[in-house]
């Protein structure tokens, strides 16, 4: 839910994170607006956990400082409604919901009961308690199953009822870390579906994921962690315009014989930059009318037949692929 006119609501100042004597995460400085979906991406071992495990308070900065946007402090200071996350545990635990990438429900309790369980931990009265299970076994689609055992659920249903169970409080912003890891590709589209839903609902979204192709089309902004460091954090569109001029051509033709096309682009294609798969070629290039002109001016000279031609700017997946190899990774 990309809405421009949204206020920060987090804030990370120069936050740096050593754990005996190794810099996990160096400098990191960014802000998330209200109602946005943000994702973190990086290598293994880039720090991306450790980002969210700072964002909720579970471990401190060396140095620096992680800031929320407290609208119910307004009463006490209506200059600076920012707070450290360290120095409000109490309203940071109101303010926030957290799901990790391993299971934190009770595998004996039943949907409903591990609900209530996680609700009690946050002093909600009954009549709240009971209308937020309702709505959250409808939202997350656990209804049918609400008095099923948490072990007996498919690995899904256990992704959705950790995610249930991390907005049982109704906070303000839902942190998910590798929500959709070890789930098959429909699986992973159905947890972004219940994700966008969730987000629609006016809740800001904060997640580590590894599915580049997932965040492309789901997050408002995304942050790049690369050899400890924030290297690039914004829009999907704006990673790729900073990182590469070029467009992916892709054509299809029934002969699938792209000899003539390679030959036919020339100087205007890197050979390097000349993919075929799937009987289809893929041609990256900054000069898209002149390729295109010549592509197809090729495919007519062959008495070939064009299936399927594709303009588009290269994926996030190769943009995070070339920014990792430009800028080296520490040993």
């Amino acid at each position: 839910m990309n809405d421009v006119n949204a206020v920060p609501i987090i804030r990370f100042v120069d936050v740096r994170k050593d754990f005996k004597g190794k810099r996990v995460l160096n400098n990191i400085s960014f802000e998330v607006k209200s109602k946005e979906i943000v994702g973190i991406i990086g290598l293994s071992g880039s720090g991306k956990t450790t980002l969210l495990n700072l964002l909720i308070g579970f471990i401190k900065p060396t140095q620096g400082d992680v800031l929320f946007h407290a609208e119910h402090l307004l009463e006490y200071d209506d200059k600076n409604t920012f707070r450290s996350i360290f120095s409000r545990p109490r309203e940071v635990r109101k303010t926030f919901g957290f799901a990790s990438q391993y299971p934190s429900f009770y595998s004996e309790l039943s949907v409903t009961e591990n609900l209530q369980y996680f609700g009690s931990l946050y002093n909600l009265n009954h009549d709240s308690l009971k209308s937020n299970i309702v709505s959250l076994l409808h939202l997350m689609e656990l209804f049918d199953a609400r008095h099923v055992k948490a072990g007996s659920l498919s690995g899904g249903m256990q992704r959705r009822l950790d995610i249930a169970c991390a907005l049982i409080h109704d906070p303000k912003v839902l942190i998910l870390d590798e929500p959709t890891s070890d789930l098959d590709t429909k699986l992973r589209k159905h947890i972004w579906h219940l994700l966008r839903r969730i987000n629609e609902k006016g809740t800001t979204i904060i997640l580590s994921s590894h599915h580049l192709e997932d965040l492309e089309y789901a997050c408002d902004k995304i942050a790049v962690i690369h050899n400890n460091e924030l290297v690039n954090f914004g829009a999907p569109d704006m990673l790729k315009n900073n990182y590469t001029s070029e467009v992916e051509i892709q054509v299809e033709t029934v002969s699938a014989k792209y000899s003539d096309i390679v030959r036919a682009v020339g100087p205007l294609v890197a050979k390097a930059k000349t993919i075929e798969q799937d009987h289809k070629i893929k041609l990256y290039t900054s000069k898209v009318e002149d390729c295109l002109y010549k592509i197809l001016h090729s495919i007519v000279a062959s008495d070939d037949v064009l299936v399927d031609l594709i303009v588009s700017k290269p994926s996030l997946v190769e943009v995070f692929e070339s920014l990792t190899k430009k800028t080296g990774v520490k040993k």
